[in-house]
């Protein structure tokens, strides 16, 4: 029995065989029964059902690259011609460059800088800002070869978000909840904070790692992410680095999940004015 994603025209598998023994993922493109499809395998399956022609683009492609936090159930995105794509697929008809296109595991894909001027333009600004933080992280392309691509499609869709977005970028951010708490405090009008800042003390010993915040005044920002509530061990570290952080001189804002953002601002621009820093 077939173990990849394959074409059943390509087969020489009879249409009983098909549907007796493999799941259909799109027209034409079957995986084994049983199979749970990857994210890796429904990419693969959009670029067989467009006979090989599609790129594949956006969020899939980024997930290819090696960003993370790539949902399996993401729409796969394919720059190709087709006006009627199956659920499941976003199909645009777009113009790609020769040098807009590379390869991962024999795929052709949108290279790093049109996979980032995509991811740009088409979502909306703070969804664009997590996926291209997450294909930063992975990746650290450059902003520069993007705005490139912006001088050579002055017409293209969606410039003005791609404008808007872009400067926004942090590959410090190691999680979607962190860029969204970064946003929400340079939305608030607070000073950008620097993303991975290490504490140390004695001779060097880390502390921890904030996610995020000001070291000039030693403010910082962490987003608590469920695994002190799962974790009985986890919990109690997280309290001892508390403690130890304040004791070093650190005033830091814990947030998580239920907090609002107003109450987050609040917090952060308090311990900021009562270190010397002037709205």
């Amino acid at each position: 029995m077939r173990t990849t994603v394959f074409l059943g025209s390509e087969s020489g598998l009879t249409k009983y065989e098909l549907k007796r023994h493999y799941k259909r993922l799109l027209p034409d493109v079957y995986v084994p029964k049983p199979w749970t499809p990857s994210l890796r395998d429904r990419t693969v399956a959009a670029w067989l059902w467009s006979r090989r022609r599609g790129v594949v683009a956006g969020v899939a492609a980024s997930a290819l690259q090696g960003a993370n936090w790539v949902d399996v159930t993401t729409p796969i995105e394919l720059v190709w011609d087709n006006s009627h794509p199956p659920p499941g697929l976003i199909v645009r008809n777009e113009t790609l460059a020769s040098d807009e296109i590379t390869k991962v595991a024999g795929i052709p894909v949108t290279t790093l800088a049109r996979t980032a001027f995509d991811l740009a333009r088409h979502l909306e600004r703070d969804e664009a800002v997590a996926r291209l933080d997450a294909l930063k992280r992975a990746t650290a392309f450059k902003e520069a070869n993007v705005l490139r691509l912006a001088r050579r499609y002055p017409g293209a869709r969606g410039l003005k978000s791609l404008r808007a977005a872009l400067p926004l970028v942090d590959g410090g951010a190691a999680s979607p909840r962190e860029t969204w708490l970064r946003l929400v405090l340079i939305d608030a009008g607070l000073p950008r904070p620097t993303t991975q800042i290490p504490v140390v003390e004695g001779r060097g010993k880390l502390v921890r790692v904030l996610d995020m915040g000001w070291e000039d005044f030693m403010v910082g920002a962490e987003y608590d992410g469920d695994q002190h509530r799962t974790s009985r061990r986890q919990y109690a570290k997280d309290v001892q680095i508390k403690r130890t952080l304040a004791r070093l001189g650190w005033n830091v804002t814990f947030v998580i999940k239920e907090d609002r953002g107003a109450d987050i601002v609040k917090s952060a621009r308090d311990a900021l004015i009562s270190r010397g820093w002037k709205p």
